[in-house]
C-alpha cells in the first residue's frame, strides 16, 4: 500500500495532528485524527444511529474528528482521489 500525503492540520504543533493521505491503488482516503467516539456516543440515543445503522462501533473502526480547517485539504484529497479512480 502507497499512500500520497495531501496535508496537515495547518495549526499543528508538530505533534500527532489530523492528516490526509490518499492510497494509491484504491484511491481510499486515510485520515488520522482525534478520536471522537465518546463524542458521538454522548449524542445519539436509541437501537440506531440512522436508518440501517446499528448503535455501537465495530471492534475494527473508530470515529475521527478532522477539524473544519481542512475542509480544503478534504476538499485537495477527493481531487487527488478521483483522478486516481479514473486509471
Amino acid at each position: 500500500m502507497t499512500l500520497r500525503f495531501v496535508g496537515i492540520d495547518p495549526n499543528t504543533g508538530g505533534g500527532g495532528s489530523p492528516t490526509v493521505w490518499v492510497e494509491d491503488e484504491s484511491a481510499d482516503l486515510v485520515l488520522q485524527g482525534e478520536e471522537a467516539e465518546e463524542l458521538l456516543k454522548a449524542q445519539v440515543g436509541g437501537t440506531e444511529w440512522v436508518v440501517g445503522h446499528a448503535v455501537g462501533i465495530p471492534a475494527h473502526e473508530r470515529v475521527i474528528r478532522i477539524p473544519a480547517r481542512m475542509v480544503p485539504i478534504l476538499r485537495e484529497a477527493c481531487d487527488v482521489a478521483e483522478r486516481a479512480g479514473l486509471r
